[in-house]
């Protein structure tokens, strides 16, 4: 018997992909259905359905679902689901769609999934400004009501995605035929929800956390899975391999890095480390929510979280991503998160203390310590810069440095004032 969390939403993992004869037959009738090229977005969180990663979700979200995530952290069901999973095409795509019809969806000539149409709406203008600031808009100094439109279009990953969609959303249930290339690639490292739970039961473990990666591991990130192994049976070093912005370390270098410090500093038996496919959507708060959500299938019931947890820039409060946590509405039992936040303090090197440690155990000031970053790492290293002693291990320095001289073209990498630090009192 399973000691570990139940999946999110009370019905088990919910797996869309495809096996065996079932497979077969349904790739030869996606030959003779509409093709529609689908995003790589699209793709990450097909995937993810297909595992059951995005338990209990079948499909993708209708309008009515879309408006309750949207205001109010669920499903149009009384499920909790903190950001809206859609599917968008051109209106020349959608006039030739039916409500009822069956489509392919595929990338790059690969077919990652059937479709069932049950639903189109529009998605104008003013509704995707909408979902942007309720998803997006966040406590911190460049969300603020005079500056946010003005910021947002030219430096918020996730709003630029959301305003370049295409005109309309198609709603309905997937059945996924592919992974695409992660099992292959990431192989030993790419793990589905039923892997992971396996993994964790042959351990015997019940009480589970997981650190979101997305950043090269340094000190910090090191620290706060070390303080997960203390106080649970494990940890999941769990990197995104789907897309990132430019200018973020690919998730091959990332996973090379990871595992030269896993075997040199960590007690192997306490770490699992992970890697899923959905691509960032740079929310902040709702993020973190998400995060939580879908660790929650993967057998998790602690989501680590500290500064600025899946933020960007300055669009977010140091730790308004925890704050959420406290701040969405109860739900009825089966249908709210269970997997709860293991809040973190900003966290650093200090040498005074000769050692890790964070805001709430550190006497000391600002000048006794290095303020650790992914962007403030990955700023130093695309610069050519002397990386600071303790900022991370000298084993994945070495690995960062080999990809940044391998680069012919360099994405230049903004400060926020969080990463540098200036914002630590």
């Amino acid at each position: 018997m399973s000691k570990l969390v139940p999946p999110h939403g009370g019905k088990g993992l919910v797996c869309c992909k495809l096996h065996g004869s079932e497979l077969t037959a349904e790739q030869d009738k996606a030959k003779g259905l509409k093709q529609i090229e689908i995003s790589a977005r699209t793709k990450g969180d097909l995937i993810m359905m297909g595992i059951g990663a995005f338990s209990p979700l079948n499909g993708f979200m209708g309008k009515a679902d879309w408006k309750s995530v949207c205001e109010k952290y669920a499903l149009a069901d009384g499920t909790f689901w903190p950001i809206p999973i859609t599917f968008d095409v051109s209106k020349a795509d959608a006039d030739e769609i039916k409500e009822g019809d069956e489509i392919a969806l595929v990338r790059d000539g690969e077919t990652y999934a059937t479709m069932k149409v049950n639903e189109k709406y529009t998605m104008d203008e003013s509704a995707k400004k909408w979902e942007c600031e309720k998803v997006f808009k966040g406590k911190g100094e460049e969300s603020a009501d005079d500056k946010f439109w003005e910021i947002a279009m030219e430096d918020h990953p996730g709003v630029k995605m959301v305003m370049a969609q295409k005109e309309v959303n198609l709603a309905g249930p997937v059945k996924v035929l592919s992974e695409g290339d992660y099992p292959d690639k990431y192989k030993g490292v790419y793990l589905t929800p039923a892997e992971t739970r396996a993994i964790f039961d042959e351990r015997g473990w019940k009480d589970v956390a997981a650190l979101q990666l997305r950043n090269p591991m340094h000190r910090s990130h090191e620290y706060l899975a070390k303080i997960a192994v203390e106080v649970c049976d494990g940890v999941l070093i769990h990197s995104l391999v789907g897309n990132l912005k430019p200018g973020d370390i690919p998730a091959e270098v990332r996973v090379k890095a990871i595992d030269v410090l896993v075997d040199k500093y960590f007690v192997k038996d306490n770490v699992v480390q992970g890697g899923y496919p959905m691509d960032m959507r740079y929310a902040g708060p709702r993020e973190a929510l998400l995060h939580a959500t879908f660790r929650q299938n993967y057998g998790v019931n602690n989501m680590l979280i500290g500064r600025d947890h899946a933020g960007v820039g300055d669009f977010y409060g140091l730790f308004e991503a925890q704050e959420i946590f406290e701040e969405i509405p109860s739900f009825e039992p089966g249908k709210g998160l269970l997997c709860k936040p293991l809040k973190i303090d900003w966290t650093f090197y200090c040498y005074k203390c000769d050692g890790m440690a964070s805001l709430r155990t550190c006497p000391h000031t600002k000048e006794d310590r290095v303020i650790l970053s992914g962007t403030k790492l990955r700023k130093a290293l695309s610069e050519g810069q002397e990386i600071v002693d303790h900022f991370g291990r000298e084993e994945v320095l070495d690995i960062l440095r080999a990809y940044y001289q391998g680069l012919t073209e360099k994405v230049e990498v903004k400060m926020q004032g969080a990463a540098s630090g200036d914002t630590m009192k």
